[in-house]
């Protein structure tokens, strides 16, 4: 499988993303490919635990690959958008209700997608290098993969600052925030990897002193504004300038809706709540959304200067997140114990 190694090793199964030359971004392919093999590890009695990781130094996962649905929704054809996101989604929940412990081991960039695919295991681990981060309001999208759950249980206004601003988390902010559970140099990782797979016993992670979280210390009381316009309003009082400099770069349509998205978040009973809230709006983004022109002018043709047109009005971010009728995302693929 072009992407991913997924194999069997002693006692676990083992994905391993194999595009260091890409930042491992994960395209469609990889993510049915990594949900099958999860679907059929579930009841394998050989398989004790699950161990994802990533080559390369740069990065586990910079993210979700996006340039064939951007290609599609240039033009016209929404439809490739729409199944990326939903298989794509259909992983994550399939990671986030597995019955065995899946042991993420994440370094380098973990962004979007990536935070989806580790964000969700029950063992997160990072090493000295990882750089957490949801940036997807600077390419008009929203963070989803569970990511609006993962910011919606971080503590005090930290889901909305690290949702509205993209911010990066260090190792230890990101164990603060809720996105990983512990920090294992990733010198030790070799050995770890090597134990694991013998004995198929998680109680052999380490646990090491988290490194320093200066989020801790960040006055966020800004962004418990009721809405964009508080927030940035209580940021000018502050003379916050550098924060008002990103959520000014930030799509406005995606700054209004990820605000809702995370505090919906909040009532949401598990993952898959927050999965088929965020769908809603990634089914529409290529035709309804600022989406196209933030992939373009980030990642296409890198001018960084997009020109955002998008309707930021509370009735569009309803509309953006109101049901799809028979487009939305359920969850009858899972079935017999998987159902909860």
């Amino acid at each position: 499988m072009s992407g991913v190694s997924i194999r069997r090793d002693r006692r676990a199964g083992r994905i391993t993303l194999t595009r260091p030359q890409a930042l491992n971004a994960l395209d469609h392919e990889m993510a049915q490919s990594i949900d099958a093999a999860l679907a059929a590890w579930r009841d394998d009695p050989e398989v004790a635990l699950v161990i994802i990781d990533a080559e390369g130094s740069r990065a586990f996962c910079a993210g979700g690959d996006i340039a064939a649905v951007y290609r599609a929704g240039r033009a016209g054809d929404h439809r490739a958008g729409r199944a990326f996101f939903r298989d794509e989604y259909v992983m994550d929940a399939r990671i986030a209700d597995f019955p065995k412990p899946v042991v993420a081991l994440m370094q380098g960039f973990v962004m979007g997608g990536g935070v989806g695919l580790g964000g969700h295991a029950s063992h997160r681990i990072l090493g000295e290098t990882a750089q957490v981060a949801m940036p997807e309001c600077g390419i008009g999208m929203v963070p989803d993969v569970g990511g609006s759950r993962l910011l919606a249980r971080a503590p005090g206004q930290c889901g909305e600052y690290l949702g509205l601003t993209g911010a990066r988390m260090g190792p230890g902010d990101a164990i603060l925030a809720g996105f990983a559970d512990a920090f294992v140099p990733e010198a030790d990782w070799p050995a770890l990897k090597e134990q694991l797979a013998r004995t198929g016993d998680p109680g052999l992670i380490p646990r090491h002193p988290a490194p320093p979280a200066p989020l801790g210390t960040r006055d966020l009381s800004a962004f418990a504004g009721a809405d964009m316009a508080e927030i940035t309003a209580a940021l000018e009082a502050q003379g916050a300038d550098d924060l008002l400099q990103i959520l000014r770069r930030n799509s406005p349509l995606s700054l209004a809706a990820t605000l809702a998205l995370v505090r919906a978040a909040r009532h949401d009973a598990s993952v898959r709540d927050s999965l088929a809230r965020e769908f809603r709006f990634t089914a529409r983004a290529t035709a309804e959304s600022d989406f196209l022109e933030g992939v373009r002018a980030q990642l296409i043709d890198k001018d960084r200067s997009p020109r955002w047109s998008a309707d930021a009005s509370p009735a569009h971010v309803r509309a953006m997140l109101a049901p799809l009728g028979a487009d939305e995302l359920t969850w009858d693929m899972f079935t017999g114990k998987d159902q909860q």
